[in-house]
């Protein structure tokens, strides 16, 4: 049974094929036990589930356990669906956590929610335009880590950062509390450029970069210590 411990972790590849090829490529090189990718997976615009497709067959052949959540491009969420409900059937390493979980042979939970997440209880519901979800849904779909929460080590996955107390950045108060509710070992966020992290609560947040900048991270899920790194 393979045991997670180092994660490889990426944002926003926004269609860029090669990026994540030659970041599958580090996989081997770099030791990692999985994948976790967040952020918009396709740059938006053409034929989005091709580019779906795409994207998804070059993570295929990563032979790990690979964990993503789509970003507010990856819209419609039919075509999302569509090609990550064929790529796992091909390639069964591979799993959208988008608004559900997975747990990983030695039991590590992965959960998480794609798309824009807002505050305000009246937001506008998307997912034709663009993927957009009001707080309090996201609230209702991860209700099923109350049961988990406490048997399994947990890495969440969110494309929005939760909001800082005393912070100058924007950020969902609502992806605050779920982290301090649930206490991941590690939440994942897409934040940017540039690898950041810090503690919230008990939980390690990491913002990967930008993978179209070439940046990602690994993380130590049982130290939760980062590594910043550039694709070769």
């Amino acid at each position: 049974m393979q045991q997670i411990r180092t994660i490889l972790a990426a944002a926003e590849p926004r269609g860029d094929v090669d990026a994540l090829a030659r970041l599958v490529g580090q996989v081997e090189h770099t030791g990692a036990d999985a994948v976790a990718l967040l952020g918009s997976l396709t740059g938006g615009d053409g034929d989005q589930q091709a580019a779906h497709r795409a994207l998804l067959k070059t993570l295929g052949p990563a032979r790990v356990r690979t964990y993503w959540v789509p970003g507010p491009m990856d819209a419609p969420v039919a075509a999302y669906l569509r090609e990550s409900y064929n790529m796992e059937t091909v390639f069964p390493l591979l799993r959208g956590v988008h608004g559900t979980f997975a747990l990983s042979e030695d039991y590590v939970m992965f959960a998480g929610m794609g798309g824009e997440i807002v505050d305000h209880p009246d937001a506008e519901r998307d997912e034709q335009r663009t993927l957009r979800y009001p707080g309090w849904e996201v609230e209702y779909r991860l209700k099923v880590c109350q049961a988990l929460s406490h048997e399994y080590p947990m890495v969440f996955l969110f494309t929005t950062v939760p909001a800082r107390k005393g912070g100058d950045q924007p950020g969902s108060q609502v992806v605050a509390e779920l982290i301090k509710t649930y206490n991941p070992r590690v939440a994942l966020v897409a934040g940017g450029q540039g690898v950041r992290h810090e503690l919230l609560g008990n939980s390690l947040v990491l913002s990967p970069g930008s993978l179209a900048e070439g940046e990602y991270a690994l993380v130590d899920l049982h130290q939760r210590t980062v590594e910043p790194a550039k694709l070769r």
